[in-house]
């Protein structure tokens, strides 16, 4: 079978379209225009929504999903760097939970409790995360079975810990990330700098570099005597801290945690990154795609929440959307127009 030839940063190179990619569009690569697509969707669902009523579709609104959707943005960007292994993980819920306990117990009440309890916590949760990861290299136990028993361990750790009812207090440090300023809300900025830092760590570094590689071909990586363990475990371990940090940032936002703190984000994490581009079976996709699929789903999740529709009816429009974006996103739908676009233009120069 051959291979997808590669790009200089280690990543399958785009060979759709052929000449029919023009334009600063056809230039540019096929996930940042995917990326680009999904928040298109997204600003066009919230310009929508305004035929619904007048508080929808507003400035408020649409900071209010960005601000909401920074959560799954973390716990996705762990996700999507072990899908691009090939691999997933199912213990992001409980690790975001234990992440959000650890925090309203270390760190609230406490200004100074940040500058250690922060690392500590990342620090545990990456511990736990690498555990799952030695168990899927070293012990060979499937992905899927390996962190759905550490989720289901972790879980029960978390509820025996704090005895069924979380203790602790709200962190003001954590909280200011949410607040209004005069230069607007913290977070955002620091999730822009955060997309920016992830697209770079996974296409401009040598880590990230071998992460395709190995995801891209699992037998060509151990030939090419790629440290195939140590990249799965680490792998794993940045996706249990990022779950971690989506825990800590929860407390600040809504100022207390529950052990279902990080229940509902479990299937949104694994979708956020298929509809941002990443293919399910590795080696292919970036943050930005993920990050905006995060978006996407939460203006989606956003809107019809405030419609107050049947809980079966928004699973049933919410998957639609779901469906919807990813066949207008296939490489076929993409050269089926392309080759459109060239039969127009061939008919034109030829009367």
């Amino acid at each position: 079978m051959t291979q997808a030839p590669l790009t200089g940063n280690g990543r399958p190179a785009d060979t759709r379209g052929g000449a029919g990619a023009r334009g600063w569009l056809g230039r540019l690569d096929r996930d940042v225009r995917t990326a680009l697509a999904l928040f298109a969707i997204s600003f066009g669902l919230v310009i929508a929504s305004r035929v619904l009523g007048p508080n929808f579709g507003s400035l408020a609104q649409m900071k209010a999903i960005l601000v909401i959707s920074c959560f799954l943005m973390v716990v996705a960007f762990g996700q999507q760097m072990v899908i691009l292994l090939g691999g997933l993980d199912l213990s992001v819920a409980s690790m975001m939970t234990l992440g959000g306990v650890l925090a309203f117990k270390w760190v609230g009440g406490s200004d100074g409790a940040v500058l250690w309890g922060v690392p500590a916590i990342l620090a545990v949760t990456a511990a736990l995360g690498a555990l799952s990861g030695a168990g899927v290299s070293l012990l060979k136990i499937p992905p899927f079975i390996m962190t759905l028993a550490m989720g289901v361990i972790l879980y029960g750790a978390t509820l025996g810990f704090t005895q069924g009812t979380p203790s602790g207090q709200p962190s003001a440090p954590l909280s200011a990330l949410f607040a209004n300023t005069a230069f607007g809300t913290p977070i955002l900025y620091l999730m822009v700098l955060a997309v920016v830092a992830g697209c770079f760590v996974q296409t401009r570094t040598s880590f990230g570099r071998k992460v395709y590689a190995l995801g891209t071909n699992p037998t060509a990586a151990y030939v090419a005597a790629l440290p195939v363990h140590r990249l799965t475990i680490a792998t794993y371990a940045i996706s249990g801290a990022s779950a971690g940090l989506a825990g800590i940032l929860m407390l600040g936002y809504v100022r207390g945690v529950t052990l279902t703190l990080g229940q509902s984000y479990l299937l949104p994490s694994v979708a956020a990154v298929v509809v941002g581009g990443t293919s399910i079976i590795g080696g292919r996709g970036i943050y930005a795609g993920a990050a905006a699929g995060a978006v996407l789903l939460t203006t989606l999740s956003t809107i019809v929440d405030s419609l107050g529709i049947a809980e079966g009816w928004r699973t049933i429009i919410y998957g639609a959307v779901i469906f919807a974006a990813l066949v207008l996103l296939r490489d076929d739908l993409a050269q089926l127009l392309g080759r459109r676009r060239r039969t127009q233009e061939t008919s034109q120069n030829n009367p």
